[in-house]
C-alpha cells in the first residue's frame, strides 16, 4: 500500500486528517514548513515549503521513488491583513497565490512519478468556497482569487492527469475552527476531516475533476 502525503500536516486540518489515516493503518508523510517549532506529531515529518522550488524538489527527493497512494495539498494561508478591492498589499497577495494556488502545483508536479507508481492514486486540493465564482462576497480577496485560481487548477490536472488514472478532486473543509478559520467558526475539525475523508474514499476517475463540500455535496465552481 502507498504513502498518504499530506502538506501543511502540523495542526488544524492536515494534523486531524494525518491522525485518521494512522488510525487505518496507514503509512503517512507529514511535510511541514518548520519542524523545528512541530508538536509531536503522529507521522513521519519531512520538512517542506509549498512556495520555495528548492524546498520542493528536497522533499521530492527525500520520498525518493516510493508509490503515492493519496496527495492531499492541504498547506495554506489566509493572506495578508490588508486585502480588500479598495486597499490591497500588493506583495501580500502574490505571497498568497504562491501558497494557495502555486504551492499545490509545484508539489503535484514534483510528486507526479510517485503517484503514477500506484495503481489508483488519488490527488485532492483542499480549496474553498469563498473562491466560488458563484459565491458573490467582497472580503479577503487575495484569499477568495487564490482559491478560484486553485479550483481551475484542479480541473486542468484532471484533464491532464486522467490518462494516467489519477483521480482529482477540489474539497472545500468548511468555516473550520482552525488557527486558520478561527474560533467562531461553524464546525469542528474532526467533523470536516471525517467528511473530507468519505469525499476522498467514494473519488474515482468518474467522478475526478469536481468540486465537493466536505459533507459529500457538490458545488458550483
Amino acid at each position: 500500500m502507498g504513502l498518504v502525503v499530506i502538506t501543511g500536516g502540523n495542526r488544524g486540518i492536515g494534523l486531524e486528517l494525518a491522525r485518521l489515516f494512522v488510525a487505518d493503518g496507514r503509512d503517512v508523510v507529514l511535510g511541514i514548513r518548520d519542524i523545528a517549532t512541530a508538536p509531536p506529531l503522529p507521522a513521519q515529518v519531512l520538512p517542506l515549503d509549498v512556495s520555495d522550488d528548492m524546498s520542493v524538489a528536497e522533499f521530492a527527493s527525500q520520498l525518493g521513488d516510493q508509490p503515492i497512494d493519496l496527495l492531499i495539498n492541504n498547506a495554506g494561508v489566509i493572506g495578508p491583513e490588508r486585502q480588500s478591492s479598495l486597499d490591497m498589499d500588493y506583495a501580500g497577495f502574490l505571497e498568497t497565490l504562491n501558497v494557495n494556488t502555486i504551492g499545490p502545483l509545484r508539489v503535484t508536479q514534483a510528486l507526479l512519478g510517485n503517484l503514477r507508481k500506484s495503481a489508483a492514486a488519488k490527488l485532492v486540493i483542499l480549496t474553498s468556497r469563498m473562491g466560488s465564482l458563484t459565491y458573490a462576497k467582497s472580503d479577503r480577496i487575495a484569499y477568495r482569487a487564490s482559491k478560484a485560481a486553485a479550483n481551475k487548477v484542479v480541473q486542468c490536472l484532471a484533464t491532464d492527469l486522467e490518462p494516467m488514472g489519477i483521480a482529482v478532486a477540489a474539497i472545500h473543509p468548511g468555516w473550520v475552527r482552525t488557527d486558520l478559520g478561527g474560533p467562531s467558526a461553524d464546525i469542528a475539525p474532526d467533523e470536516s476531516v471525517r467528511g473530507i475523508k468519505a469525499v476522498i474514499e467514494t473519488l474515482s476517475l468518474a467522478l475526478s475533476g469536481r468540486f465537493w463540500n466536505y459533507d459529500g455535496s457538490e458545488l458550483a465552481w
